[in-house]
């Protein structure tokens, strides 16, 4: 049997589990779930065979350096920033690694080592990034197989409700972390280059620069700027592409209402809030607003904000309960952002039976035969229920895919790296179509720009 170790048994591991389980007869495998909370590994290898749990503190050395010594392959689906430790005793003791994670500057800086000792550690390879990778890099190689010149690239990808579950005014629920969501597009500007022409749009503009798409009979959707488009220009192999942008897509309306939270500091993660704990809803709303001794809450922020009574946009924060005297922020000494998170998740998680939707959109724009051309392509993937959802399929799925392709020595160049080589994305997104995530491709008219933008 080979030893597949996987650290993390959040949401987006159950589709993984599940392949690699499926997969264990026929590949020989046994599958190893460590997880901090062992009722939360327990609760994803439930009834599964071929497969057991474990706790597993990646913080404890000797316990974290056991798991790895026992296994083949590692894959680590922790936060981001968990990552190095696991990936340093990877290197150590000669194990491939596979994280759905962006490559961080300190996995990077493992490459030399992991090269020379002829390891796979493949990052970047879930939904965004990852599928983005591998189907972008599809029709980009295509066209420069042909003979064509790449002079646009736009990619847009959102983590959305699905409509039969759409039940509030934002048209939105958390599909992922929250914090994430709350966190978006800060910490410097966001960068990308139209027309030749380098933009750049810092956080407080960010929410009022946007998009909008009509995809493929799905509805019109918004989208506003992930943080540096600018770097994939090397990545893909663009240096002297015109256009390049990179773009997080919601529902329309999500992004102008959103921005207020920004405009008033709810978004602020930066410092704490004495006596948060008894603060009631109303009490966190009346913090950003200026004194009257006569105004009430809701007339200082719709007067500061300029919102007025009758706008959709007004009701979105009533349907928040912003406003609720009697509901309490029950944190001790929060920062904005951990509060607003809060009072969200009362309105925006998933319910049983609501079901997620992941939406992803790219455009290429390219001259070919001395004609300028341009292809529209989009993935649009609900998810089955509260277990097997769209994100857990389109994070899980391809990480499931890689580990297997590089155990059987399917996928061999050694290094720290993302999915952008034809040796890897073209059977992971051959397979992936057997579990209907597939991309629609269309030529389109070229325009070079997009009419309903204001991002530039």
């Amino acid at each position: 049997m080979r030893n597949i170790l996987i650290i993390g048994a959040g949401r987006s591991s159950s589709s993984l589990i599940k392949y690699l389980t499926n997969k264990s007869v026929e590949e020989s495998l046994r599958i190893t779930v460590g997880d901090v909370s062992l009722e939360s590994a327990l609760a994803i290898t439930k009834g599964k065979d071929n497969v057991s749990a474990i706790k597993l503190d990646v913080f404890k050395k000797e316990d974290r350096e056991e798991a790895i010594k026992n296994a083949d392959i590692v894959v680590s689906m922790l936060p981001a920033r968990f990552h190095i430790e696991v990936a340093k005793d990877c290197v150590k003791f000669e194990k491939n690694m596979v994280t759905a994670s962006y490559i961080s500057e300190e996995m990077k800086s493992l490459n030399a080592e992991v090269e020379a000792k002829g390891l796979v550690f493949m990052n970047e390879i879930g939904l965004d990034p990852g599928i983005d990778h591998m189907s972008a890099m599809q029709v980009i190689d295509k066209i420069k197989d042909n003979g064509g010149k790449m002079l646009l690239f736009e990619s847009f990808c959102g983590g959305l409700v699905a409509p039969e579950s759409d039940t509030n005014l934002w048209n939105y629920k958390f599909t992922w972390n929250p914090r994430n969501v709350v966190l978006a597009g800060q910490g410097g500007a966001s960068m990308f280059i139209q027309e030749g022409t380098y933009k750049y749009i810092p956080y407080h503009k960010l929410f009022r620069r946007t998009e909008f798409l009509n995809l493929n009979g799905n509805g019109k959707f918004e989208a506003y700027a992930n943080r540096d488009s600018l770097k994939y220009r090397s990545i893909y192999g663009l240096e002297d592409i015109k256009t390049m942008y990179r773009g997080t897509i919601r529902k329309v309306g999500f992004s102008r209402a959103w921005n207020v939270f920004v405009q008033l500091g709810m978004t602020d993660d930066s410092y704490t809030i004495e006596d948060s704990e008894g603060m009631s809803y109303r009490d966190f709303t009346n913090l950003f607003l200026g004194y009257s001794p006569s105004d009430s809450v809701e007339l200082k922020f719709r007067s500061y904000l300029k919102i007025d009574q009758d706008d959709l946009m007004w009701d979105k924060f009533l349907e928040l309960d912003l406003f609720n005297d009697n509901k309490k922020v029950g944190l001790k000494n929060a920062s904005p952002a951990k509060i607003l998170q809060k009072i969200l998740m009362d309105s925006w998680m998933l319910m049983e039976n609501d079901k997620d939707m992941i939406v992803m959109h790219h455009i290429f724009g390219y001259l070919m035969d001395g004609k300028k051309k341009q292809i529209e392509s989009s993935m649009v993937i609900k998810g089955d229920d509260q277990v097997f959802t769209a994100m857990s399929k389109t994070v899980g799925l391809p990480v499931a895919m890689a580990t297997l392709k590089i155990l059987n020595k399917e996928i061999t160049s050694p290094g720290v790296q993302l999915p952008i080589r034809k040796e890897v994305y073209q059977p992971i997104l051959k397979e992936l179509e057997e579990y209907g995530i597939t991309f629609v491709e269309k030529e389109v008219p070229y325009l070079g720009y997009n009419p309903n933008s204001i991002k530039g």
